[in-house]
């Protein structure tokens, strides 16, 4: 039991576990400040444009009441009725969307700052060789005669029959 104690706890205390746990925290508390600029921010104008409607209470009824039908998604849970809430659903994709491009930028931006503590890379140097275009051998590029075919390299190739 003690030796189980003493694993679970050099487990625990490791760098990544640490890390991720942090991230985790952070991740939440990122999630909820995007879930308010989304609520809060963006959807008001998104609802005003679409004439004042409230775009999370936006459901499709699947089942049927005998009672009144309900108006908003909130009523509609109460009653314990069937719907598909498409409203909600395109909320947390702009949710999603939102979270996913800030994530891209902190990428870009952490490879960036990578990149800049780099050395750079040494230019392309220009080709030391060439093709024989008789023989398709590599050659060097200030030859004038193929070292392979013996071809005299200043002269294009003739095709066969000549075009005249």
């Amino acid at each position: 039991m003690v030796k189980i104690l003493k694993e679970f706890k050099e487990f625990a205390v490791r760098g990544n576990v640490l890390d991720l746990a942090v991230g985790v925290i952070i991740g939440g508390a990122f999630g909820k400040i995007v879930t308010s600029l989304v609520n809060d921010i963006i959807m008001p104008p998104i609802s005003r444009l679409l004439g004042s409607v409230n775009l999370v209470d936006q459901f499709i009824q699947i089942s049927k009441l005998d009672t009144e039908q309900p108006h908003t998604l909130a009523d509609a849970q109460k009653a314990s009725v069937s719907v598909i809430a498409y409203g909600n659903f395109l909320n947390v994709i702009l949710d999603f969307t939102i979270v996913a491009f800030c994530i891209f930028l902190i990428v870009k931006g952490a490879n960036t700052l990578r990149r800049l503590g780099q050395p750079e890379t040494a230019a392309p140097t220009d080709p030391t060789d060439k093709t024989c275009p008789y023989c398709l051998s590599k050659i060097p590029i200030k030859a004038t005669r193929c070292s392979h075919c013996t071809s005299h390299l200043d002269a294009e190739p003739e095709l066969e029959g000549g075009l005249s």
